[in-house]
């Protein structure tokens, strides 16, 4: 049976009331309620609530898009009346971007660069993941390696270029592997602190079900670090992102990042500028996607979170 949420106060001399509480009771209380001293209200306050955040939730993509459409007018404007050889105006570079990238066979630029970025970030969050859950429940092997994560850590990833192509060449498997290395430790790291972080009485309540491993694991340990995890991997996403681009425009024969040094040494502004474009728009996108898996993964860490600020 469906139930509502009603206010119980203390009904006291003129009229005035004393909230106590709020419980949830079985429907039919459409008007006050007085027994034994005791007012009885529906409380109408879960549903304005209720539609008070899905108004929010309406308007805040619309607020985000205030200053992006305020920056892009004031672009199109001033740089229209400007003559600049180095900053073409805005419609010639959109011009050349549809004639480019929407129409033109440079289409085909953009392909190695998604290849190479999913499959080196997804590589990247696989091993940040697994070793990131060994060094938290493995203390002893975390301090084994500690010095050497360290010290390969700050090792830049753009500096291993040239080890990376006597090792593996010039084509998708060099720039996989600078992904893979660039985009790893945000991942590794907040996996490890986050597992470390979990409240010790969720640990103990699983060990005392005597739950599997494995279901301690994908049930408890992970889920517990998710929120930890997920800004790890948002993170590495923008890393993953300028080491694709940097390490084609050094060694690569293909994609958005060959295409702009090519455009830089032919003096074609427009066209390096388009390029530039692209890269925003495809930052924007692979940003909005992953808030998307965001929010649908930590859905539950979202709505506690909400419970406890009402």
């Amino acid at each position: 049976m469906s139930t509502q949420s009603v206010r119980i106060g203390l009904l006291k001399e003129g009229g005035a009331v004393d909230d106590l509480q709020t419980v949830d009771a079985e429907p039919g209380h459409d008007g006050d309620a007085l027994a034994d001293g005791l007012l009885i209200q529906p409380d109408r306050e879960p549903d304005a609530r209720r539609r008070g955040a899905r108004a929010r939730r309406m308007l805040l993509p619309l607020v985000g898009l205030i200053i992006p459409v305020v920056a892009i007018t004031a672009w199109w404007i001033v740089s229209a009346q400007k003559s600049s050889f180095y900053f073409p105006p805005l419609s010639t570079i959109w011009d050349r971007f549809v004639h480019t990238w929407l129409l033109g066979g440079a289409t085909a630029e953009i392909w190695p660069t998604l290849l190479s970025l999913v499959l080196g970030y997804a590589a990247a969050t696989l091993v940040g993941i697994t070793f990131g859950v060994l060094f938290a429940l493995l203390p002893a092997v975390n301090r084994f390696f500690a010095p050497v994560i360290e010290f390969v850590r700050a090792v830049p990833g753009l500096a291993l270029i040239p080890l990376f192509v006597i090792a593996l060449g010039v084509g998708i498997e060099t720039k996989i592997g600078l992904v893979i290395f660039g985009a790893v430790w945000p991942i590794l790291l907040n996996t490890t602190d986050g597992i470390r972080s979990q409240d010790l009485t969720i640990r103990d309540t699983a060990f005392s079900y005597r739950l599997r491993f494995r279901d301690r694991l994908f049930r408890v340990i992970l889920p517990s670090a998710s929120p930890q995890i997920m800004a790890g991997m948002k993170v590495s996403l923008s890393i993953a992102v300028i080491v694709v681009i940097a390490t084609e425009m050094v060694v690569s024969t293909s994609g958005i990042g060959n295409f702009l040094l090519k455009a830089q040494a032919g003096f074609d502004l427009t066209g390096m500028w388009s390029g530039l474009v692209l890269m925003g728009i495809i930052g924007y996108l692979l940003n909005v996607i992953f808030e998307l898996v965001e929010r649908r993964v930590l859905r539950w860490h979202r709505a506690m979170y909400e419970g406890i600020n009402r």
